[in-house]
């Protein structure tokens, strides 16, 4: 009589290839054999043992890595841990505060609304949002004494996506005004009971320029949240799970973690002076609560999975669908994964000369100039607690990081992702 194994082993693989998920820890995607993938599983292991490295040796607490091509899963890998001193193990349904991660999915969220005709790119802001009508530009003076004078124009919801609205975050990386800085600190916009009262926080700040003049990271993302909530009459976050996360399997993204669910979460880590890694406190993202108190920030506060995150990538990859499910249509996400401020003075986000800007995506226009493999026109964003995202149309590609260590990127962490897996590609 034949073993029972082969059987049972064809089942597995069978039910590892099924496109929809049935529980949290389900696969993302359907799994695929890398070499059928065009990449090298020898390179892939070495890949491992390199990342590995960062945790071994002290430098990272843990981290999950995704890779998939052509539709299918290559690689899911899971090292070290999500609490160092409890020695609870980092697996691949760890659930991480993903930070600025947050503002791709709020981009898309404003993207099924203009398909929906609920908005226009060219709408201004304060059809939405009249709190914001007649916007003053900061030109000098103090905090107490602040010289102002009226915006040329409306800032538009195009303004907001492409991070050219004038308005920054209160860190000197940002807005590099510390008269600015104090005025936001004033307003005590993250202290905002939820979205309305946010919005009527940031009424109270200038922006640093006139709209449309210059790239500046800050919190226009958060703004864009806000107009969904009052553009499409539901609240942000219910917008989201029937739109977004429910159509897409993404279980285990919102903007809270559920206590049945907290024993998953991974902590933060940095370096202390000592050179050893500690737990911080995750800084505020606006603390919202399931009773709608809070600021539901779309700028940097969903909490997610890298296989939720995954499913969400490859619908992008997809042109804007996955599993039957059509969430935008393709020249939408070709609008979004396009570079919008080559016409700028200042075209280049954080001075990255390899990179352009899209709707609240960056944009590989130059491999020339890059230090990280790649290909022109790959697109993403990433976090502030070290996660990423790239998105690979040349390749057919989706990478995924997530971690939980600040600073950012430290050690070019990161990098060494995305050039360690690059380099298992055999086709």
């Amino acid at each position: 009589m034949p073993s029972p194994r082969p059987l049972l082993a064809l089942l597995f693989l069978t039910t590892l290839a099924l496109p929809f998920r049935a529980s949290a820890t389900d696969w993302p995607l359907p799994t695929g054999v890398p070499a059928e993938l065009g990449v090298s599983a020898p390179r892939l292991e070495a890949a491992h043992q390199a990342l590995d490295r960062y945790v071994d040796e002290g430098r990272y607490a843990g981290y999950v890595s995704f890779f998939a091509r052509h539709g299918k899963i290559v690689d899911w890998h899971a090292h070290g841990w999500r609490d160092l001193e409890a020695k609870k193990p980092m697996e691949k349904d760890t659930i991480v505060r993903i930070y600025s991660n947050s503002k791709v999915i709020t981009a898309v969220a404003i993207l099924t609304l203009l398909e929906r005709d609920k908005l226009k790119l060219s709408d201004p802001i304060s059809k939405y949002l009249p709190e914001l009508k007649d916007r003053q530009v900061l030109v000098g003076g103090t905090a107490d004494a602040p010289q102002l004078k009226p915006a040329t124009k409306p800032i538009t919801i195009l303004h907001l996506m492409n991070q050219t609205a004038g308005y920054y975050y209160d860190a000197d990386y940002s807005a590099g005004n510390p008269v600015a800085i104090e005025l936001f600190r004033r307003a005590r916009v993250w202290e905002a009971g939820n979205l309305d009262d946010f919005i009527a926080r940031v009424a109270q700040l200038p922006v640093l320029e006139n709209p449309g003049e210059r790239w500046r990271y800050g919190i226009a993302i958060d703004l864009l949240g806000a107009i969904v909530q009052r553009a499409s009459g539901q609240r942000f976050d219910r917008y989201l799970e029937e739109h977004l996360f429910k159509p897409l399997g993404m279980r285990d993204t919102a903007f809270w973690v559920p206590e049945e669910k907290a024993d998953r979460l991974a902590k933060i880590y940095q370096k202390d002076d000592a050179g050893k890694l500690v737990a911080v406190p995750p800084f505020s993202a606006g603390n919202p609560k399931p009773d709608g108190t809070g600021i539901q920030s779309g700028g940097g506060g969903l909490f997610s999975t890298s296989g939720d995150y995954a499913r969400f990538a490859q619908m992008l990859l997809n042109g804007g669908q996955l599993d039957g499910v059509r969430i935008l249509s393709r020249k939408t996400v070709e609008l979004m994964s396009r570079t919008h401020i080559a016409h700028l003075a200042y075209p280049h986000p954080f001075d990255r000369e390899d990179r352009g800007y899209g709707l609240v995506v960056q944009v590989v226009t130059d491999p020339g100039r890059s230090t990280m493999l790649g290909s022109e026109g790959m697109w993403g964003w990433d976090g502030a607690a070290s996660t990423i995202c790239w998105i690979d149309p040349k390749e057919d590609t989706v990478l995924v990081m997530i971690t939980q260590r600040f600073p950012y990127n430290a050690e070019e962490f990161l990098n060494a992702f995305v050039n360690t897996t690059y380099s298992t590609f055999d086709d």
